[in-house]
């Protein structure tokens, strides 16, 4: 059973490794960086803005080897940090802005990415119309809206829109395997949520 934990484990990290030994800043890394190292290069190239935990589970490795590597690249320049509400989310330096960094965080949480995906979809739908298709109370739609409305995220005005959409929509579709299913089914289908007037 130990081995087959063993062998799951090298598994992911090689498969992440590939992808951070891909990485345009794979040159960065010194010739002694390990497979973890590279590999959580490489996981965040593909979830950008995963917090500690969610990187740690995922690739399956401790605690004090995560915080070890992950100290290592940020220190480096290789990886880049910010806080989120209670999260400290991750992200391989220099790709987004930092509005790509707040929508990523904001993605990566299940309500907010329900209420901007369910925007992107129709944009302009009332706080009673998020609750009602979402199925969560309306004081939870009204502080995630709040919540991303200060972020930037969300304006209001005959219902809510979604900022700077085609960004949004871009990141949606760009990451949608590493969100959920919800996301993979609409990033499927984005085509249909927009419209070219030349």
């Amino acid at each position: 059973m130990a081995r087959e934990v063993d062998e799951d484990k090298r598994t992911t990290l090689r498969r992440f490794a590939a992808l951070g030994a891909a990485s345009p800043l794979a040159g960065l890394a010194t010739a002694d960086t390990s497979l973890s190292r590279e590999a959580i290069t490489g996981y965040l190239a593909a979830t950008p803005g995963a917090h500690f935990s969610k990187l740690r589970d995922d690739l399956q490795l401790g605690t004090g080897e995560v915080q070890h590597h992950v100290e290592r690249l940020l220190e480096e320049g290789t990886v880049e940090s910010e806080r989120d509400g209670d999260y400290r989310r991750f992200f391989v330096t220099g790709r987004f802005s930092a509005f790509e960094r707040t929508a990523l965080g904001a993605l990566r949480r299940e309500t907010p990415r329900a209420v901007l995906v369910e925007l992107l979809r129709e944009p302009g739908l009332s706080g009673t119309a998020l609750a009602d298709r979402l199925g969560v109370s309306r004081a939870t739609i009204s502080r995630t809206t709040n919540d991303l409305a200060e972020r930037g995220l969300l304006v209001a005005a005959d219902g809510y829109r979604v900022e700077r959409p085609e960004t949004v929509l871009v990141l949606v579709v760009s990451y949608a395997d590493s969100f959920d299913e919800d996301a993979a089914a609409f990033a499927a289908n984005a085509a249909d949520f927009v419209s070219f007037d030349p």
